[in-house]
């Protein structure tokens, strides 16, 4: 590379960077609560991913905002690509065999 074509890039800062950056909105998932039928949307926290060996044992789970409810859903594949995506804390299940 010349002189040229690499000086600008010694000169930038991380303020210049991300400089035209806006804000970052959170991302929320839409869910529903199969106790009370409550409909609601959770942030990436309110939600937990746990990744088993088989599609039995890989689920999502959150608490129900609207009746305190524990709610566990199966994830499938595009489920599990979502949510990882989206920031939810996830757990990978080993076998103890």
């Amino acid at each position: 590379m010349s002189e040229s074509a690499t000086s600008g890039v010694r000169g930038m800062t991380v303020e210049s960077a991300f400089a035209g950056m806006r804000s970052v909105t959170p991302v929320v998932f839409k869910a529903g609560c199969p106790d009370c039928r409550g409909c609601f949307e959770l942030a990436a926290g309110a939600l937990r991913l746990a990744i088993g060996a088989t599609s039995r044992t890989t689920f999502y789970s959150f608490t129900c905002p609207d009746c305190g409810a524990s709610v566990r859903k199966p994830a499938g594949e595009r489920i599990v690509e979502l949510l990882t995506g989206g920031g939810v804390r996830t757990l990978r299940l080993h076998s103890t065999v």
